[in-house]
């Protein structure tokens, strides 16, 4: 029975069973930042520095990654803090800074607090110190980040026939499309402002074609709605979504929907076997997070935002090798895995968009 994309999805993902719910988690199947490179957690370890900084330093720093996977950027930032998960403790009474002087500033790990969000159980042997839930807290103080979480938010999909755009259905066990009912108003006022119809009008797709012709568009309502709820958890802080995304000048004519499983790329079958995932309308998403806090906004591609946080994967000099040859490999290595992040046509191209919450925008402006 075919059914709409945006429910095909929900099942497939995060139903009984689903992609991400069962097994060993997204690692083994697909590739992102966080697994390509220790240098991604230490470059997110500055930006939690900058955020702690433009908050005075709060007692409690909340990091909540939402979309955590197995919770392997946590684990890195854990290790790169040396977390304890300890809550500050007060000076004793007639101890020198309870008397007069100024308490010494409390260590960044020891204010910590690491929070993965994320559907499926805890995995075993997770760091105590990591906290471990199902939905994104609120009262959050400090940074959440979401590393391709966006793209796997389910969304509906439409195809444009000669009266407007219509849904797509899908057979979840094959993946088959048909065209169903027009879209609904919100869907339609959504795409109108975001994505723009084909020059013309053009457009194959009838109602209840198999295999449609023509322009397809991902209705990003959802993920708009998703970012929003997430930057409205944050009482003060940054909210950074890292994804592969466009912009609406530049949306793409046949759609990007498409799945992961075991390291290839395979049809978006949504049987819950595999991934299945479309690019993010990133500047939607954007507005939609402005409005709800009413701050602007910060779009940059990921190779900008490394570079920024000091991981330029600059080769180290030859002078290097000959002084030190181990330490010219290990940098060499170092530098090579900095280049696969900052790839323009890789990971490089991703987009991060930072929304500040409560705190001087300009802290987190593209310089």
């Amino acid at each position: 029975m075919s059914i709409r994309w945006r429910d095909a999805m929900e099942r497939a993902l995060y139903g009984p069973g689903g992609f991400f719910v069962s097994g060993s988690g997204p690692a083994g199947h697909f590739r992102t930042s966080v697994h390509a490179s220790p240098a991604f957690a230490a470059a997110l370890l500055r930006l939690v520095e900058q955020v702690d900084a433009a908050l005075d330093r709060p007692r409690v720093l909340s990091v909540v990654d939402v979309g955590a996977g197995r919770g392997e950027l946590l684990r890195a930032l854990s290790a790169a803090l040396g977390a304890t998960g300890a809550a500050p403790r007060p000076s004793p009474a007639g101890s020198p800074s309870a008397v007069g002087s100024s308490p010494a500033p409390v260590p960044l790990a020891s204010r910590v607090r690491l929070t993965a969000v994320e559907k499926a159980a805890r995995p075993d042997g997770l760091p105590a110190e990591i906290g471990w839930v199902n939905e994104i807290p609120a009262g959050i103080t400090g940074l959440l980040v979401a590393t391709e979480w966006l793209d796997n938010v389910p969304l509906d999909v439409a195809a444009h026939a000669g009266d407007g755009w219509r849904y797509l259905l899908v057979d979840p066990a094959t993946g088959e499309e048909t065209v169903g009912d027009p879209v609904g108003p919100a869907d339609a006022d959504w795409l109108a402002r975001w994505w723009p119809a084909p020059a013309g009008g053009a457009g194959g797709a009838g109602p209840g074609s198999r295999h449609p012709v023509g322009a397809r568009a991902e209705i990003g309502r959802t993920r708009d709605d998703a970012w929003a709820a997430a930057v409205g958890r944050i009482d003060r802080g940054l909210a950074l979504a890292v994804d592969y995304g466009h912009l609406r000048d530049g949306r793409p004519v046949d759609g990007t929907l498409t799945g992961y499983r075991g390291g290839r790329q395979v049809p978006p079958v949504p049987d819950g076997t595999r991934d299945v995932t479309a690019h993010v309308a990133v500047d939607s998403v954007a507005a939609a997070g402005a409005t709800v806090v009413g701050c602007a906004y910060d779009l940059m591609s990921q190779r900008e935002a490394l570079r920024a946080l000091g991981a330029d994967g600059g080769r180290p000099p030859l002078s290097l090798a000959a002084g030190d040859p181990a330490g010219y490999v290990r940098a060499l290595a170092a530098a090579s895995a900095v280049a696969e992040l900052t790839d323009p046509a890789g990971l490089g191209g991703h987009w991060w968009l930072r929304q500040p919450v409560g705190v001087d925008p300009g802290r987190f402006m593209a310089r």
